[in-house]
């Protein structure tokens, strides 16, 4: 991609930034109509022209007219021809002066407010490819503002933002957007009830002042009734009379702060508008019709409450500030009061941020794009197949080593239990329900749970294996190492993705575990038929002189067999005593161990490997995908 443009289409103004992606490491604002940031307007002229921004405002030959559109846009469905007719205008005033040209390999990133769902961001983007933009996507404008901070070398916020929780607060013409962001991850949030918040209605209040202390008021509120758009450009003047007033207020304390409007419609009116430290206090403070009798400052102190109220994670310890009302010394006082954790910042050319940030969005998006563009081509690649097939050997010990006394303890002493006291006939029946012992304790969260630190150790092993060709795709596109870390995940419990190491060993997988330690257990402890358990160290003169008497009878290897189909009297089983049973599991434990990591290592490799191979490989890939989704905000 050659370029990304970003369009900031406000309710009140708009601006337009362009960056390339080679020679370019800071949008530029694009002048459309010889003004940087141009008043969100249109009119269609008697000959069928199309003009936008100021002059569209006061055309006499204007024969259509429409302003402050977008704040319509989800309730009024001709809102939507309007969004049309002036983004139709801007474009043809950007490839008019050679801001866009036709053919070049370009996207359009656009704002919209935080709270529009999938469905009216849709609705909205058909608009533009209808028109004829390049291939568009919209984003929301508080993740710009975010995006525009993150980037700019001004502020240095870079670190804070990936790393700590911030609230962005978007303060537009007609609505406030809130965006909490966690990890770099960005979580939108909504005011309760839609609340309609901007620095509109602090215009509204200004002109309303205004028109009280005008000479020409009737006159006036007649020509704005005829003439909605002579009210707007109007409440565009008052607005930037205000931006001027709040932008320095010491210095208006003493100086006149001023603006006469001149109004053509049939004949010339004049409205003069005064901003002074007394009418300041009434915008802030004052009552509006707008809010339903409240004042700015008390919806948006609730906003803020409410905010706070919706967030579910850390307090935002950074308070990022943008739109042209954040100028307010009155607005960082009211966040620093409901959010006296965070520290409060605000961008140096609030006006602009959006639309930079947007651009910078489509750069942003595109290195995202390639980084996983890269992670998928190590995932389709042999390499974490070969790493988890190398590290094998290293789980069979550790499963070993984890599992066996557990099972001896928890299986085969109770199956013996049950053999000492009848339940069992014969000792050929051991064999099933060992089977069927280990099976059931398998199951349980204890077995399970013993797994989990073993089992992430070993993937901790792996995963320093795997940043050999993670790191070097991070470093390629600038993302921190940490993004594609599975070290990290494993360790951490307050994040969404992580492996969790008992479905490494799901029950399901592990039959092949069952048939080794049953095969290596009645081996070690019965000789292979049942002897050993039965004659070695066997305590009491009478059962060793039975045993003794049938292998002089019939001798030691038939007797072995016998021995497996003899239902053995219960008197003569406990003559074996319980601690006897024991003290043979513990001795025999490590040569259980021994023998156990053999066969899973020889044995069983062919049949279980590939498989194992498989399953983990795939969990790992499935984790490093979703690792790679949430990475949106890389420093720049």
């Amino acid at each position: 991609m050659e370029r990304f443009y970003g369009f900031d289409l406000g309710d009140a103004e708009s601006a337009v930034s362009r960056l390339d992606s080679q020679s370019q490491s800071v949008p530029e604002v694009i002048p459309v109509r010889d003004e940087k940031s141009f008043i969100t307007a249109y009119a269609r002229l008697s000959d069928g022209s199309l003009i936008i921004g100021e002059g569209a405002c006061y055309a006499p030959q204007a024969q259509e007219r429409a302003l402050r559109f977008k704040s319509r846009f989800l309730s009024d469905p001709l809102a939507a021809g309007d969004v049309k007719c002036f983004a139709a205008g801007v474009l043809s005033q950007l490839r008019g002066n050679a801001d866009l040209v036709d053919g070049e390999d370009s996207c359009f990133y656009i704002g919209c407010p935080a709270g529009w769902d999938k469905d009216a961001r849709e609705r909205y983007r058909e608009i533009f490819e209808r028109v004829g933009y390049p291939p568009a996507r919209i984003i929301s404008e508080s993740r710009a503002a975010l995006v525009s901070a993150c980037q700019s070398k001004h502020l240095q916020v870079g670190y804070d933002i990936l790393s700590r929780p911030v609230l962005v607060v978007d303060i537009g013409s007609s609505t406030t957007d809130f965006a909490y962001i966690t990890k770099g991850h960005e979580v939108e949030l909504k005011t309760a009830g839609e609340v309609r918040l901007g620095g509109g209605i602090m215009d509204e209040l200004l002109m309303q002042h205004a028109l009280s202390q005008s000479p020409q008021r009737e006159e006036l509120m007649d020509v704005f009734t005829q003439s909605p758009p002579w009210q707007s450009y109007c409440e565009f003047a008052a607005r930037r009379l205000k931006e001027q007033y709040f932008g320095d207020e010491e210095y208006w304390q003493e100086r006149e702060c001023a603006k006469t409007v001149t109004v053509r419609y049939r004949k010339n009116l004049k409205l003069r508008i005064v901003m002074d430290k007394k009418t300041a206090l009434s915008l802030l403070e004052g009552p509006s019709d707008s809010l339903g009798g409240a004042s700015f400052k008390k919806v948006f102190l609730d906003s803020l409450k409410e905010v706070r109220a919706q967030i579910d994670g850390p307090v935002p310890e950074l308070l990022f500030l943008t739109g042209g009302v954040c100028r307010l010394a009155a607005i960082r006082d009211w966040c620093r009061q409901i959010f006296p954790e965070a520290v409060v910042i605000t961008a140096t050319e609030p006006e602009f941020s959006v639309s930079r940030g947007l651009a910078l969005c489509g750069r942003i998006d595109e290195q995202v794009r390639a980084f996983k563009q890269d992670v998928a081509q190590l995932i389709a690649s042999p390499a974490i197949e070969r790493i988890v097939e190398d590290n094998l050997a290293g789980l069979y010990e550790l499963t070993a080593d984890t599992l066996v006394d557990p099972i001896l303890e928890n299986a085969a002493l109770p199956v013996f239990d049950r053999w000492r006291s009848g339940q069992i006939r014969r000792l050929s029946d051991v064999n099933d329900h060992l089977q069927s012992e280990i099976t059931s304790w398998l199951q349980t969260d204890e077995a399970r749970q013993l797994l989990v630190k073993p089992v992430t150790q070993w993937l901790k092993g792996v995963a320093a294996r795997l940043e050999e060709y993670t790191m070097p795709i991070c470093i390629r596109h600038g993302v921190p190492n940490a993004a594609l870390n599975l070290s990290s995940y494993l360790s951490a419990g307050d994040i969404d993705i992580q492996v969790d190491a008992r479905d490494v060993f799901a029950v399901e997988e592990i039959t092949w575990l069952i048939d080794g330690v049953i095969t290596v257990i009645v081996g070690l402890l019965c000789g292979g038929s049942g002897i050993a358990l039965i004659y070695s160290g066997l305590p009491g003169i009478i059962a060793g002189a039975f045993l003794t008497l049938l292998i002089l009878l019939i001798g030691k290897d038939p007797m072995e067999k016998a021995l497996l189909r003899i239902d053995i009297p219960v008197p003569a089983r406990k003559l074996i005593p319980r601690s006897h049973l024991r003290s043979r599991l513990s001795a025999v434990s490590g040569e259980v161990r021994d023998s156990l990591r053999a066969t899973l290592e020889k044995d069983k490799k062919d049949e279980i490997s590939g498989r194992m191979v498989e399953e983990i490989s795939s969990q790992i890939e499935t984790c490093l995908t979703r690792m790679a989704e949430v990475v949106e905000i890389p420093l720049g």
